[in-house]
């Protein structure tokens, strides 16, 4: 029963930090207004830098998928575990 009132004041909280944000707009850069194609990646300048491609870091692609793969096992082995409890 006191789970489900945590549950409840944890969903107003982030509604009411959602509103918070949108509403006084933070997070924007003016400098970095891109319209409606803002969610494309290739419009952020100098993006090369941030590109998996990049030799600037040195990271090797299949280094960064072999990663996401074990992060992946481990959270559904983690998942299993939190169900069968």
């Amino acid at each position: 029963m006191k789970y489900r009132y945590i549950t409840y004041l944890t969903y107003i909280t982030i509604l009411l930090s959602a509103l918070f944000v949108m509403t006084r707009q933070l997070g924007l850069v003016d400098e970095l207004d891109f319209g409606a194609g803002a969610y494309y990646y290739a419009d952020i300048p100098s993006f090369e830098r941030y590109s998996i491609y990049s030799t600037e870091y040195g990271y090797m692609l299949w280094l960064c998928i072999a990663l996401f793969l074990v992060w992946g096992w481990l959270m559904f082995r983690l998942w299993k575990l939190v169900d069968n409890s």
